[in-house]
Parts: C-alpha cells; sequence; structure tokens
C-alpha cells in the first residue's frame, strides 16, 4: 500500500461510529477492525485518514444492515498536518465502502469533500468523489 503526504494522527478507534459517505445504502457504520495495523500489545486499534478498515453497518438499508464490508476512512475530524504544514480538519467522520480487496467502491458517488491523501492511495474512491481537499 503506498504511503501518504501527510503526518495523520490516528483519530478514530475501534468502535467508532462513522458516517458512510457514498450511495451504497450504508447510512451509519461502526469500525470493527483496522487493516495492517501493527500496535503493541494491550492497545486499542486506532484508524487515519486513508486507512483501510473493516465496518459493520449499523444504519442503512435494511439488506445491508449488520453486514460487515472493507471501508477506506475520507473524512476524519482530528486534525492531522500536511507537509506543506498546513493541518486540516473536516466537519464529520466518514467512509466510503469498498465492494472487493482491489479498492473498487461499492456506491457510484461520494457525497461531500474528501481528503487529497485518499486520492495518493485509492484512486478509484477518488474518481467518485464530488470533491477532492
Amino acid at each position: 500500500m503506498k504511503a501518504i503526504s501527510a503526518r495523520a494522527t490516528r483519530g478514530l478507534n475501534v468502535g467508532a461510529y462513522v458516517n458512510a459517505a457514498d450511495n451504497s445504502g450504508a447510512k451509519i457504520v461502526k469500525i470493527v477492525s483496522v487493516k495492517r495495523w501493527k500496535g503493541t500489545k494491550g492497545r486499542q486499534a486506532a484508524a487515519k485518514m486513508a486507512d483501510q478498515v473493516k465496518v459493520s453497518v449499523r444504519k442503512g438499508l435494511p439488506e445491508m444492515k449488520g453486514k460487515v464490508f472493507d471501508a477506506v476512512i475520507v473524512r476524519q475530524r482530528k486534525p492531522y498536518k500536511r507537509n506543506t504544514g498546513e493541518r486540516i480538519a473536516f466537519e464529520d467522520n466518514a467512509v466510503a465502502i469498498l465492494k472487493d480487496e482491489k479498492g473498487n467502491p461499492k456506491g457510484t458517488q461520494i457525497k461531500g469533500p474528501i481528503a487529497r491523501e485518499v486520492m495518493e492511495r485509492w484512486a478509484q474512491v477518488a474518481k467518485i468523489a464530488s470533491i477532492v481537499y
């Protein structure tokens, strides 16, 4: 997986409820685990911008509720620092749900902005975004 060009702070713990920013049918999802997480013993896993996570659908279409999907974090409230020196923080925490391991999104459009770091790592997700910030 490609590295992102920012010193992103891990702002979303396992168990956090986040919005689904795409039109896949999910509204609110819960982070179940963080893919490729390397932590120390006893430390709770946390995710940052453009990380791949496993999510469980909590609110949304009845056929999706309770199902587990892979997703990418596209927005986070916790401020993080870009290499240019600017700090970025979004209004909410949001994910885009993936349909396969290659990074293809399940939805056809993403509501709201996504971070530039997501575009660097997940090109397919950035293609369906309305605005990259």
